[in-house]
């Protein structure tokens, strides 16, 4: 599981880094804390890092049951293509949010997968289980 908690912590630190970023935006737009808005490119750079905080409650816990009862490595392998889409979708959602749909679709689709991966092994499992 080594591979999964490199996975998470990279994760971690791509939010941490997108919220830096929106320390870095603040200062540079002057937008004073607690205001979100008041500059378009600001938004988006608070939209990143908001969107990445709504992604992760979904992704992390699938991570690790995914990881843990099916395959650690297929695991790995789905997260990283999640923080790569994550890396994308913020690239092009400050760019232009228009343009943002093959990162989020990147970063959407992970997660998705190990939850219907995670239900049919639930579901199997049970169906296999002896009677008690």
């Amino acid at each position: 599981m080594p591979y999964v908690a490199i996975v998470t912590v990279l994760a971690l630190l791509q939010f941490f880094w997108f919220g830096w970023q929106v320390g870095v935006a603040r200062t540079k737009y002057n937008i004073a804390a607690p205001a979100v808005s008041g500059n378009e490119t600001f938004e988006r750079v608070f939209r990143v890092h908001m969107n990445t905080l709504e992604q992760l409650i979904v992704f992390l816990p699938a991570l690790w049951i995914f990881a843990s009862f099916i395959s650690p490595i297929w695991a790995s392998v789905l997260g990283v293509i999640f923080i790569i889409g994550r890396a994308v979708y913020a690239r092009s959602y400050v760019k232009d949010p228009k343009g943002r749909s093959p990162g989020f679709a990147m970063s959407a689709l992970p997660p998705l997968l190990m939850l219907l991966g995670i239900l049919i092994w639930a579901v199997w499992a049970l169906i296999k289980a002896p009677a008690v």
